[in-house]
């Protein structure tokens, strides 16, 4: 099972991503969070990592290698979304070198590549790296995959969810978010993607929430469930730390139930 997690940004992306993982490792399941995000460094401190692993950008060389790549492809007629960069055609969860993945308990984390100087150039070697990571990836029947693009919508332009099982929308109360969404929603579609669901988040009120629900009915989508405003979570990402359990942890156990149900 392979899940990315997408909205605007500010929305609570990378939470949800912390949150779902720890709920799914919680079930039994090894669980692989890819963090693809380009400009988020610090997804790693809300699973507890003192640091992150070294960015999978290095495996093929780095960005400029995988830049040099892309030129010469891209001269020869060939269109982002196809191209490869990689060498193996097939990638497990126990094939990615140790320097490249923090491991505890039952989870690992990844960090696909970031953006770190002033004048570096496009994320486009990042999101080549990550569409065909994922299609690559191979996972057995007890791990899952948790995925935290970057915000807004430019990586279904590259094809990255081509490979996704579901995605899943986070939804703060906003009509940019809302209108977002319903973007997400074709862009998934168009790509193949057969389940996109909305997480709404940071939540302070069932009328809140009720009027939330409707709008996105709207726009043909469907809750998969509400994340309150937990007090835990701004005081968790103020301090760089994993969140405790709290409001935001329990609504999160149901919407996993939900997507286990469907796997």
């Amino acid at each position: 099972m392979k899940i990315s997690v997408c909205g605007k940004g500010g929305s609570g992306k990378s939470v949800i991503v912390a949150l779902l993982a720890n709920q799914v490792r919680a079930r039994g399941y090894r669980v692989l969070v890819v963090d693809s995000d380009e400009s988020n460094s610090g997804l790693y401190r809300m699973f507890g990592f003192d640091q992150p692993p070294t960015p999978l950008l290095e495996l093929v060389g780095g960005k400029g290698q995988v830049q040099q790549k892309m030129l010469a492809k891209f001269s020869s007629g060939e269109s982002e979304p196809k191209m490869q960069v990689l060498g193996q055609d097939r990638i497990q969860v126990s094939d990615i070198p140790p320097q490249h993945i923090k491991r505890e308990d039952g989870l690992g984390l990844v960090n696909v590549g970031k953006i770190l100087h002033s004048l570096e150039g496009c994320a486009c070697p990042m999101g080549v790296l990550t569409r065909e990571f994922l299609a690559k990836l191979s996972l057995e029947k007890n791990e899952a995959a948790i995925v935290d693009m970057e915000a807004g919508v430019e990586h279904f332009g590259r094809g990255v969810a081509t490979s996704i099982d579901e995605v899943l929308i986070v939804v703060e109360p906003s009509f940019e978010s809302l209108q977002l969404a319903a973007r997400i929603k074709e862009l998934a579609a168009d790509a193949g993607v057969k389940r996109t669901s909305a997480i709404l988040n940071k939540i302070a009120s069932d009328e809140m929430a009720k009027k939330l629900k409707e709008e996105l009915r709207k726009r043909g989508l469907e809750p998969i469930g509400t994340v309150r405003y937990d007090p835990e979570i701004f005081q968790a990402t103020l301090e760089g730390r994993a969140p405790r359990d709290g409001a935001a942890a329990e609504d999160v156990k149901e919407i996993v139930d939900s997507l286990l149900s469907k796997s």
